[in-house]
């Protein structure tokens, strides 16, 4: 035979059902002969109805207290997220900061030179060209030629002039070149682009001292950038008897891929270089 099995909810009904009833034949007083008899019977009914009704109200303040602490969980990932925007801001910040004080120690020990500050505001996107575009253009009086450093060295040079923006050809690029000296020996070459994140120094007198360590800068011959900007450092040396100039690859100072603000070089006084004809005439 099939035991009958009852729900919570079922026996919370007959329970109440059962006590309604109680209740009702107790008033009229027909419960009094068999009272203490039907006591004992509804006694555990009234139990299970208390332990039901107690169930139901721990239940109720459980899923209140699960409410409560989703609520909380929300509104502390709230403060989270914002906490942590805060502190990239802060970071960024910081990290200008930084920048914008090593560019100013540079045009304060530069005063020789008139700048402008830019910010980097595109990359070329194609492999074998290595520009990128700044925030200034001949509304700002830039000009094609201008040189672009930052407090590291040489960036390159202005090659296009838009009215807000300038196209900017890195050193790194494979047109890229200009007249270098070496800081120890004071020879002096061409450092050329590679099209790579390296530049070559060419056209070195055999004769003159190389070395890996040596810093590169520009000489200022031809007069299209100022004088002993750094360009970079000898990290190998290449000679052969057979040829008639040395060579040497060159780390850049300045991390190209991670340019973002620049000064552009307005004005400058080139030094002018005679040729030996004018220094032999009294």
């Amino acid at each position: 035979m099939a035991r009958l099995r009852l729900s919570t909810a079922q026996l919370f009904l007959l329970a109440l059902a059962a006590s309604v009833l109680i209740l009702a034949l107790d008033s009229s007083g027909l419960l009094r002969p068999v009272e203490g008899t039907i006591l004992r019977t509804i006694l555990p009914l009234q139990r299970a109805l208390n332990q039901v009704g107690q169930d139901l109200s721990n239940l109720g303040q459980y899923l209140r207290d699960i409410d409560e602490l989703r609520q909380e969980r929300e509104e502390l990932r709230a403060l989270v997220d914002r906490l942590t925007i805060e502190n990239v801001e802060l970071r960024e910040a910081q990290i200008e900061n930084v920048e914008l004080r090593q560019l100013l120690q540079f045009v304060e020990s530069n005063p020789s030179l008139q700048l402008v500050a830019a910010e980097v505001v595109g990359r070329d996107p194609l492999p074998l060209s290595r520009s990128l575009l700044i925030d200034r253009g001949s509304e700002q009086g830039i000009a094609s030629g201008m040189p672009v450093v930052t407090a590291r060295g040489l960036v390159g040079r202005i090659v296009e002039v838009y009215p807000r923006v300038s196209r900017v050809l890195l050193l790194m690029d494979a047109s890229s070149s200009v007249n270098a000296r070496i800081q120890n020996s004071r020879a002096t070459g061409v450092v050329e682009g590679t099209g790579a994140n390296t530049l070559v120094m060419r056209f070195i007198q055999q004769a003159e001292p190389l070395a890996e360590g040596d810093i590169v800068l520009t000489s200022g011959l031809g007069g299209n950038f100022p004088r002993r900007l750094v360009i970079g450092q000898v990290t190998a040396v290449h000679q052969s008897d057979v040829e008639l100039f040395q060579s040497a690859e060159v780390r850049p100072a300045v991390d190209f891929l991670r340019l973002e603000l620049v000064l552009v070089v307005m004005k400058f006084e080139p030094r002018e270089f005679p040729l030996p004809s004018e220094e032999a005439t009294p």
